[in-house]
């Protein structure tokens, strides 16, 4: 497999933009009409999913045991689609009439030999991560919203309970789809950090042209049903490094900042944590009632809230970047982002700029979801 045949190849194709996605799922849904069930009726995201888990994949290529990790959590992950062993050969057959469609005259055997390869060898490490996870957990998790707060028109707070133990590391995430939104998937960060009753705590925001954030902000209540993925993500503490921690949340970006919170709350000795919460507006600040409660009891914590666009708060004022920037020097902290993902890089680059080391500043990058 010539890697650098591969990636001139992949920068080629992807030159053709959302052409190369719509004509794999139209190859694909054409030779197996049977697989249009698993997927969404609104293929939009869909689409745009397959070009970034491509783009990762013929970027790492050469790298194997780095994107390993990647390859296993996607194999994980896709079984709460209901991916099946057999829907593999299919999916590649697709994938190498796309290449060789959008390759023109520039297809060989040599370059069809390479692209076949390397999806044999994603499509059998994904294969086996699934194979290994279905031994252990299930598909998917059923659960059941226990209470559902308005904290704001465009904001909700709520929590679900699920019949069978669902584990994570406080700062990652699940997939949810709604009853009423059915393969309609969508990454949420837990709330909180793991609880002896198993509860999990959710923060949802809408977002324009969002069909299930509208529906969890407007549409749940108590009873409402709803599936969650396997968790993903790598926003988790190093509780190690002995490091002081700098926490920053733009919106409901403060989700995974506040369990990662509540997990070093439970530490034998909590470094000292500063927790900088930002909004537009103060009433975009829904949980600073709640931060505020915590941060009483809990003398190695600091919260700082903020707003950018309302000149009478009678607080800190600015974009986050810069209030936290004119807050204090961070060179000697570790550093978790989250929010907007504006915010999260102008934060990076601005701490960066400070000199904090690239690898304190965490921020998260599920691959083949949005952030």
């Amino acid at each position: 497999m010539d890697t650098a045949r591969l990636k001139k190849s992949f920068a080629q194709v992807t030159m053709h933009g959302d052409e190369v996605a719509l004509f794999f799922y139209s190859s694909l849904f054409l030779r197996h009409p049977e697989l249009r069930e698993l997927f969404p009726v609104s293929m939009a995201t869909q689409r745009d999913r397959l070009v970034r888990a491509l783009g990762r994949i013929i970027t790492d290529v050469e790298h194997l045991e780095q994107l390993r990790p990647f390859l296993q959590g996607l194999g994980r992950d896709h079984r709460k689609f209901g991916t099946l062993t057999d829907h593999f050969g299919p999916l590649g057959d697709s994938l190498i009439a796309t290449m060789a469609h959008f390759s023109g005259p520039g297809w060989t055997p040599e370059l069809e030999a390479d692209w076949q390869a390397a999806y044999d060898l994603v499509a059998q490490i994904m294969i086996d991560a699934a194979a290994e996870d279905e031994l252990v957990h299930p598909a998917y998790w059923d659960a059941t919203v226990l209470f559902h707060e308005r904290r704001a028109f465009d904001t909700a707070v709520f929590r679900v309970g699920t019949p069978e133990e669902l584990s994570y590391l406080p700062g990652q995430s699940v997939a949810i789809e709604h009853e009423t939104r059915p393969r309609i998937w969508r990454y949420y960060s837990i709330a909180n950090a793991p609880r002896p009753d198993g509860t999990l705590d959710f923060h949802v925001r809408t977002v324009p042209g969002g069909e299930l954030s509208m529906a969890l902000v407007g549409g749940l209540g108590a009873g409402s049903r709803l599936r969650l993925g396997a968790p993903v993500g790598t926003l988790t503490l190093d509780d190690t490094s002995g490091r002081d921690v700098l926490l920053v949340a733009g919106s409901t970006g403060l989700a995974p900042v506040k369990a990662i919170a509540e997990q070093i709350a439970g530490l034998p000795r909590p470094p000292r944590v500063t927790l900088f919460f930002g909004a537009r507006r103060a009433d975009g600040l829904y949980d600073v009632a709640d931060l505020e409660k915590f941060s009483a009891s809990a003398p190695w914590l600091t919260v700082i809230p903020c707003v950018s666009d309302e000149a009478d708060y009678d607080g800190q004022r600015g974009l986050l970047p810069d209030v936290v920037a004119r807050c204090g020097s961070w060179v000697f902290h570790d550093a978790y982002l989250a929010g907007p993902t504006p915010m999260v890089e102008g934060m990076a680059g601005r701490l960066a700029a400070q000199g904090v080391p690239h690898e304190q500043i965490h921020v998260e990058d599920f691959g083949w979801s949005e952030p």
